[in-house]
């Protein structure tokens, strides 16, 4: 059976873009008029043969019957305005997501805050350096990393998640966990976004338990587990295969409530992640935002060698930078201030 997919491609900014949109010459990418394209790519895969072309998006009807209607709703997805279902967050804007890790042994900040006092200053830091919502962690997902038990997880996690909404209620916070009683507990104190790197596949009643609260979840796509994602990771073909691997799991959430996140650096080697970063517009025909987190990330190290630095803030924001000319609508970054400023200035730039 073939399978066709669709990729909005051939991107312009600020007023050429809305001058393009305007005379109908390009159309909006997520319902933003300050990105514009004009040219689709489509890719069909047939088994293990994949092909694809690109043209102009005014040239769908020279296609054949089945392959026009599949384009057609690709590219409804493609230009609709996304819903703004969290808390205070607008997907029109690049959305920053600043990391808590309260973990001892995280790859980059582990143990850095742990203590109370610690943690909620870096928590106010990162939101008045312009963070849109912070994603809270007690459980870290390095390479080679071992489970922890949910009592040890919550411990490490309960104060701040506890204490976070009566200071910044108008905040999003987000919880980073794979076990459902924490989902559970942390939504009653008051968190708006579930981010569960397994895909909800780790513990099998997560989506159970969460029916009966409206809540928002990220859909995130891990080959293997934390301690075993590293070892020779291999696809098909990454791209298509994660797209898949949406399509199938987006059906079984049961509100729209849905963020995709490709999962830089989880069961992915340098060319995987190259490969989802350089072609990250393919996953907006699926019609939900997307979130990206390569802050720190190894494939930074990978490619800049002896040019590494301990924050890789440099490849981070190029990366981020990247991704935003490309329509991703979350960042999530440790280094929010330094990533707030490159954004500012890079979206004063493409709207002069």
């Amino acid at each position: 059976m073939i399978r066709y997919y669709t990729r909005a491609c051939n991107f312009k900014y600020g007023p050429i873009a809305k001058r393009l949109i305007n005379s109908k010459k390009a159309l909006p990418l997520c319902g933003n008029k300050n990105i514009s394209f004009d040219e689709i790519e489509i890719i069909s895969r047939n088994k293990n043969k994949i092909y694809s072309k690109t043209i102009n998006y005014k040239k769908i009807n020279t296609l054949g019957t089945l392959l026009r209607s599949k384009v057609r709703k690709d590219l409804k997805n493609i230009i609709s305005k996304r819903k703004n279902f969290l808390n205070n967050v607008k997907f029109l804007e690049p959305c920053i997501m600043g990391i808590l890790n309260l973990t001892p042994d995280s790859f980059s900040d582990g143990g850095k805050f742990n203590n109370n006092n610690k943690s909620l200053k870096h928590v106010k830091e990162m939101i008045l350096s312009g963070a849109d919502i912070i994603d809270v962690g007690g459980e870290s997902t390095r390479p080679g990393s071992k489970t922890i038990k949910p009592e040890v997880e919550w411990k490490r996690i309960k104060f701040v998640i506890g204490k976070f909404k009566k200071k910044y209620k108008k905040t999003c916070l987000s919880i980073d966990t794979r076990k459902s009683d924490l989902m559970v507990r942390s939504i009653k104190h008051g968190v708006n976004l579930i981010n569960d790197i397994s895909g909800f596949n780790y513990d099998k009643n997560s989506l159970k338990k969460l029916k009966k609260y409206n809540i928002a979840k990220v859909l995130h796509h891990m080959q293997g587990t934390p301690d075993t994602m590293q070892k020779n990771p291999s696809y098909k073909n990454v791209l298509l295969d994660i797209y898949d691997y949406f399509e199938k799991n987006k059906k079984k959430f049961d509100n729209k409530k849905i963020i995709l996140d490709p999962g830089i650096g989880f069961g992915k080697n340098l060319k995987h992640n190259l490969t989802l970063i350089s072609k990250i517009s393919l996953f907006h025909s699926l019609g939900f935002p997307i979130l990206v987190g390569t802050s720190r990330k190894r494939f930074i190290n990978q490619i800049s060698g002896k040019y590494d630095s301990k924050d890789r803030t440099g490849g981070t924001l190029a990366s981020v930078l990247f991704l935003l000319s490309q329509g991703v609508q979350i960042f999530r970054v440790h280094n929010v201030k330094e990533v707030k400023q490159g954004i500012l200035v890079f979206k004063k730039i493409i709207s002069n």
